[in-house]
């Protein structure tokens, strides 16, 4: 128990001491605190100083830091403010381009360190400067000498300023405008620059392709009155043709580099581009219906072959000059009603000038080929070159109105509906008809029968042989049945009448009559040998068939088959009754002599076939501006 209790004031003793010890901590510590209170009192003044302090520091620094942005923000802008003043430089297109970039970026998300209409202007003239350089390079491609060769060649667009002109396009095509940012403050002013530089170029375009083919159609004009009239219609088509080559060209270029491509701008730039070249072509076609105006008759297959060229391109025109561009105005439609007009003119005038030079051909003057029968040969030879024309036209003049009203309709006429082959069988029947008809009024008016069947026979003769004898084969398709039994019968009465005028006074001298006394027998050969040297006279100032050997060989075998048998039967009955003492008085010459003498009449030395034909009809070509 003792051991307990001891145990027990000890730890109350130490219970004590600790109470005591923390009895002292309280103390220390509630001085402590106090103390705390008090320095806490003496620091709060300076702590709320430092706080604002360092709120304005950092205020300061935040300014600080934005007006430095600003800066550089300003210094960016004044950079990107040069450059697109100054425009798009060498080798900076696509520095240009991202500045334009971001420019229309910032307007588009509206986040912007500047005034919205300065930048949609700032944006406006970088387009402008873009279509600045756009001309630019659209000039130095069409600028030059164009090509002049004697063959036409097109003048391509550079390809090295076609490959700078590129990217520049690509890019206009994708500034704003009202259609696809309605609300950029640009877009209007944009559209209005690319619509004008759009107007610069087709006006660059056209005059540059006139300047290259104004040179080729002013050739067409000069030759049309030097050359054959087919080949310079030939020419004229060729040079629409190649026209119409550019035209496609053209618009095809204008495709690839027009600013604003779409289809409602695109019309009215080609359009603007084309009008030069439709100016052109009316101021060459116009030139050259003068030229058949002043002269139809000497013009007339330039007209037919205009005509027929022209009306070749008419389907291409249409797409090319007036569907593309949607004009209305169809010019080389208008030119072929009045290049028609001159050639339906042609055919009732041929007629009539046929018709009237019986009025005008002094019959005594000629008993050769006349020129009216040379230019109608050459006329009918010639439909086939531009026969497509010939008919057109001759079918819109109506099948036998081109006899000027005359009334009749052209042989096998029966129905209102005509083919071409039909209508042009019909009016080569009847040119060949009046021709024909001509030729036996001018016959009949020689005061001398004789002389005007030898021109008769010549002349019909001539036509028979191109027409009916040796014609061309294109030729020969023009010619129906009926024509050819005309001409075939002509020949024939021609040949008759020859025959009757110039031999048969010499056949009569020598038939037997009632009278067979020895002075009738003398005066009958003395008649026969006069006939027969008037007749001999007669050949000697006119040649028959000269330009036709194998024709005037047959003439002279009937002329001697009729001739001398004739006289050997004749002198055969009166030698042997002694009619005269001294019969080689009044028989001059014998049979065989006689005979020679009529050979002679046919044997007009060294005469090619058409030689003296040719040198006629070249002279009279010559005169009328046609080849053969």
């Amino acid at each position: 128990m003792d051991d307990e209790t001891a145990e027990i004031e000890l730890l109350e003793q130490n219970l004590n001491k600790t109470r005591q010890i923390s009895q002292r901590m309280i103390s220390i510590l509630s001085s402590f605190d106090t103390r705390l209170v008090k320095v806490e009192n003496s620091i709060r003044p300076l702590y709320s100083s430092s706080q604002i302090l360092n709120r304005r520091g950092s205020n300061i620094e935040a300014a600080l830091q934005k007006i430095d942005e600003v800066k550089s923000n300003q210094e960016g802008i004044a950079a990107e403010e040069a450059l697109i003043l100054r425009g798009p430089q060498p080798g900076q297109l696509d520095a240009y381009k991202d500045v334009l970039e971001r420019l229309n970026t910032s307007i588009a998300f509206k986040s912007l360190d500047r005034d919205l209409g300065d930048t949609a202007r700032l944006v406006e003239t970088g387009a402008k400067k873009l279509t600045q350089l756009y001309t630019k390079l659209v000039a130095e491609g069409s600028s030059g000498v164009p090509l002049n060769g004697p063959e036409f060649a097109p003048s391509p667009f550079p390809t090295p300023v076609k490959q700078s002109l590129l990217p520049v396009v690509s890019f206009l095509r994708t500034l704003p405008l009202p259609q696809t940012h309605p609300s950029h403050p640009a877009a209007a002013g944009i559209q209005a620059t690319l619509k004008e530089s759009q107007k610069g170029y087709a006006d660059m375009r056209g005059s540059w392709i006139r300047k290259c083919l104004e040179n080729y159609g002013r050739r067409v004009v000069d030759r049309a009155e030097t050359i054959d009239g087919v080949a310079s219609g030939r020419e004229l088509g060729v040079w629409v043709g190649n026209l119409l080559n550019i035209a496609e060209m053209e618009y095809e270029l204008l495709v690839e580099l027009a600013p604003l491509p779409n289809q409602a701008t695109l019309p009215n730039t080609y359009s603007t581009l084309i009008n030069p070249l439709i100016a052109l072509y009316s101021t060459t076609v116009s030139s050259l219906g003068s030229l058949i105006k002043r002269s139809l008759h000497k013009n007339t297959f330039l007209a037919l072959s205009v005509y027929g060229n022209l009306s070749s391109l008419q389907p291409r025109w249409d797409d090319l000059m007036c569907k593309r561009p949607g004009r209305k105005e169809n010019e080389l439609k208008d030119s072929l009603h009045s290049i028609r007009a001159s050639c339906l003119r042609a055919f009732p005038e041929l007629l009539a000038d046929i018709k009237a030079a019986s009025l005008t051909m002094r019959a005594e003057a000629n008993v050769g080929l006349a020129d009216f029968s040379l230019s109608t040969v050459q006329f009918i030879e010639r439909i086939p070159e531009v026969q497509m024309a010939v008919a057109s036209a001759l079918i819109t003049l109506g099948d036998g109105n081109w006899k000027m009203g005359e009334g009749v309709k052209a042989v096998g006429s029966k129905t209102a509906e005509i083919d071409e082959q039909t209508v042009l069988e019909h009016y080569v029947y009847d040119v060949v008809n009046a021709l024909i008809a001509t030729l036996n009024t001018v016959s009949r008016s020689n005061k001398r029968p004789a002389f005007g069947a030898i021109f008769l026979l010549n002349n019909i003769s001539y036509l028979n042989t191109f027409l009916v004898d040796q014609p061309r084969p294109e030729v020969s398709t023009l010619l129906s049945k009926p024509t050819r039994d005309a001409l075939t019968s002509n020949f024939r009465i021609a040949k008759a009448g020859y025959f009757d005028t110039n031999f048969s006074p010499l056949m009569s001298a020598l038939q037997e009559d009632k009278d067979k006394s020895k002075s009738a027998t003398k005066e009958r050969f003395t008649r026969f040998y006069d006939l027969l040297e008037e007749v001999a006279e007669r050949h000697r100032l006119a040649k028959v068939l000269h330009d036709d050997r194998v024709g005037r060989d047959t003439v002279c075998e009937e002329v001697v088959k009729l001739v001398v048998p004739s006289l050997q039967r004749f002198t055969q009955r009166n030698t042997g009754k002694e009619f005269s003492k001294n019969p080689q008085k009044y028989i001059k010459m014998s049979s065989e002599e006689v005979e020679s003498l009529i050979r002679s009449f046919y044997s007009d030395a060294g005469a090619k076939r058409t030689s003296i034909a040719d040198r006629t009809q070249a002279n009279l070509l010559a005169q009328a501006g046609w080849s053969r």
